[in-house]
C-alpha cells in the first residue's frame, strides 16, 4: 500500500508532495528531492524523522518532492499520508505562534475578509500583511473533494504556525453535516470565527454550537460564528438564522449560489438580488449582526468593484468578502467612514454631550433637532473612524 498527500509539479510553490511506502528492510528511509537540500535538507529530514517517532512509524521508504514547504506545511502532507496509510487518533502539533493567541470581539470591523485556499499553502505565508480585517482558511468551495482531509490539516497546522498580524483568524468550512468533522480540527487551534456555508435555517447554528462546546468541554464563549445566506431558503430564515445564538456575530450571502439557486443571472447591476440583500441586510440589524456582502468576481474592474462598494454600503451593508489581495485597499477604503461623515458625526456627538451636561431633553444641532437613532449612527461612525485609523482616540482634545 502506497500513501500520498500534497501537491507536485512545476508550478507549484511552498508546497511538496510526499509518498510512502512499507518496504521490506528493517530501516526507513527517506528520499529528498529538494532545491534548499543543501541548507535545510538536514532539518526536513529531522522534522521528517520527528513525525514518523510520533506515530510509531517503522520500515518505510517516504519520499519528498519538495518545493519550498515550510515546517508547518512538511508536517500536515506527512501527517495526511499517514492517516491514509495506517488508523490512527493522533494529531502532530507544532508550536502555536505565539502572535495569534489573541482573541477577538464580537462588534470588531470587518470591513474585508479575504478568501485563501485551505490546500494552497503559497498564500497563507503572507495572511498577516494582506491589510485584511479578516483571512479566510476556505475548507469549502476551493478544494477538491479528495483533498479535503489534506486541506483541514494544512488549515489546522497554517491556524497555529502561521503570523495573520492584527486580521482576525477565519475558517470557512464545508457544509453541514460533513462541516462537523472540520470542526474538531480547527476549533482548538486558534480559530477566531467559523463561517458556515449554505445556511438555511436556526438548526445548523445550534447544530455547529453544540460540537463547538462539545470540542471545547464548557460554553463557547470567544469563537463566533458567520453563517452564509446561499439560497431562497435561506433569506426567508434569515431573521431566525441571525437570531440562532449570542455567538453570530455577522450574517453574510453568497450571490453566485443564491442567483444559481433563483434560476437567474447574476449581473452587474443586480436587480436579481436586491431583494435577498435588503432582507438580509434587515435580518442582520434587527438581531444586532453584522451584515457583510458577497464577493465582488471581477478581479481587475477596480472602478467596477468602487461602484459595488458604494452600492453596498448604500444598501446597510458593513463589509464584504474580497478573493484577491488587491480587492483590499479599495474595499477597506469605501466601508470606511470619509471625512464629511467623520466630521458631521463629531458635531452631533459634541452636541449631544453638551445637552446632556446642560441637562437638556432635547438635543440640537443648528436649527435641527436630532433624536437618538441619529446619535446612535454618529457615535457608530466615530468608532468605526478610530479602528479604521481615521481618527484618533483622543480626538475630543485635538478638536477643540
Amino acid at each position: 500500500m502506497t500513501a500520498t498527500a500534497g501537491n507536485r509539479g512545476d508550478t507549484v510553490r511552498s508546497d511538496c508532495f510526499i509518498q510512502i511506502s512499507p518496504t521490506e528492510h528493517q530501516a526507513t528511509e527517506i528520499r529528498l528531492q529538494s532545491k534548499v537540500e543543501s541548507l535545510y535538507g538536514d532539518s526536513i529530514r529531522d522534522l521528517c524523522h520527528e513525525v514518523l517517532v510520533h506515530y510509531n512509524l517503522r520500515n518505510v521508504l517516504v519520499e519528498i518532492d519538495d518545493k519550498g514547504a515550510l515546517p508547518f506545511v512538511l508536517a500536515a502532507r506527512l501527517e495526511a499520508a499517514i492517516r491514509d496509510l495506517i488508523e490512527t487518533d493522533k494529531s502532530f502539533l507544532l508550536p502555536v505562534e505565539t502572535k495569534n493567541l489573541h482573541r477577538t470581539t464580537r462588534d470588531r470591523v470587518r470591513r474585508t475578509r479575504l478568501y485563501l485556499p485551505g490546500n494552497n499553502p503559497k498564500l497563507m505565508l503572507n495572511a498577516g500583511i494582506y491589510g485584511s480585517d479578516g483571512i479566510i482558511l476556505d475548507l469549502e468551495d476551493s478544494v477538491a473533494p479528495d483533498k479535503k482531509s489534506e486541506a483541514r490539516l494544512l488549515v489546522r497546522n497554517a491556524l497555529r504556525a502561521v503570523d495573520f498580524g492584527d486580521a482576525e483568524r477565519m475558517v470557512r468550512i464545508n457544509q453541514l453535516p460533513a462541516g462537523l468533522e472540520d470542526l474538531d480540527a480547527i476549533v482548538p487551534e486558534q480559530v477566531n470565527l467559523i463561517l458556515i456555508p449554505k445556511c438555511e435555517s436556526a438548526q445548523q447554528i445550534i447544530q455547529a454550537e453544540e460540537r463547538i462546546e462539545k470540542i471545547l468541554g464548557h460554553e463557547n464563549t470567544d469563537i463566533y460564528l458567520m453563517p452564509i445566506i446561499e439560497s431562497a431558503l435561506g433569506v426567508v430564515k434569515a431573521y431566525e438564522i441571525a437570531s440562532a445564538s449570542p455567538n453570530v456575530a455577522a450574517l453574510a450571502i453568497g450571490l453566485e449560489d443564491y442567483t444559481a439557486d433563483l434560476g437567474a443571472q447574476r449581473t452587474a447591476e443586480g436587480r436579481e438580488s436586491f431583494y435577498a440583500r435588503s432582507a438580509v441586510v434587515n435580518a442582520a440589524r434587527a438581531t444586532g449582526v453584522q451584515p457583510i456582502d458577497s464577493v465582488f468576481s471581477e478581479i481587475d474592474d477596480m472602478d467596477a468593484l468602487r461602484n459595488n462598494v458604494l452600492e453596498s454600503k448604500a444598501l446597510g451593508f458593513a463589509g464584504m468578502g474580497c478573493i484577491h489581495p488587491r480587492q483590499v485597499p479599495v474595499i477597506n477604503e469605501g466601508f470606511s467612514p470619509d471625512e464629511q461623515e467623520i466630521e458631521k458625526a463629531k458635531r452631533i456627538v459634541e452636541a449631544f454631550e453638551q445637552a446632556r451636561e446642560k441637562g437638556l431633553g432635547v438635543v440640537a444641532l443648528g436649527s435641527k433637532m436630532i433624536d437618538a437613532p441619529v446619535v446612535k449612527r454618529a457615535v457608530h461612525t466615530i468608532e468605526l473612524a478610530i479602528q479604521s485609523g481615521k481618527l484618533s482616540t483622543n480626538w475630543r482634545e485635538n478638536h477643540e
